[in-house]
């Protein structure tokens, strides 16, 4: 139950787009953009949203923003992919989340009219697009020292794709 404080924070976003993607359903789809590299899709922007688009051809990667909105309810713990063991969700890029809210970075290519033409994509067709920001390194690139569990499985990324777990 929520309280009242929590009751008046409630946050609303409605989608700007649509992402489409190779990935009829999310079995089978790659689990994060490296290991989606040279998958191309297609970002449709909704027309009144067209203007906001302008001087973003000029970068080469973009961050979408987006609803899962074919995760299933969310759970505080889970067993993310690459894993076989309960991880505190917070730890993890599971899908299944408080707020289901998805980020990928993916590679421009062109855009024309209200479609972005992109590489690299690991996003099930279909998914609602809340936002686009463009990807700075300066910004964006961080050197990390630690990077927790994923350690001892980073290396099953290329090959790891989602499984259906966290589906509806």
């Amino acid at each position: 139950m929520k309280s009242k404080e929590e009751a008046k924070q409630d946050i609303k976003y409605r989608p700007i787009g649509i992402i489409h993607s190779p990935f009829k359903e999310p079995k089978g789809t790659p689990i994060q953009p490296k290991a989606a590299e040279g998958i191309k899709g297609k970002v449709e922007v909704f027309s009144n949203y067209v203007e906001g688009l302008k001087d973003l051809e000029k970068f080469s990667h973009v961050i979408l923003i987006y609803h899962f909105h074919l995760s299933k309810k969310s759970s505080l713990k889970v067993k993310p992919f690459m894993d076989e063991e309960l991880r505190g969700v917070f730890s993890t890029r599971a899908p299944g989340r408080p707020n289901p809210i998805g980020i990928s970075v993916v590679r421009l290519l062109k855009i024309e009219k209200n479609i972005l033409y992109v590489q690299d994509i690991d996003i099930v067709d279909g998914t609602p697009l809340l936002d686009i920001k463009p990807y700075v390194p300066e910004f964006d690139a961080r050197e990390a020292s630690k990077i927790g569990w994923l350690k001892k499985n980073i290396h099953k990324l290329p090959q790891s794709k989602d499984n259906g777990r966290f589906v509806k």
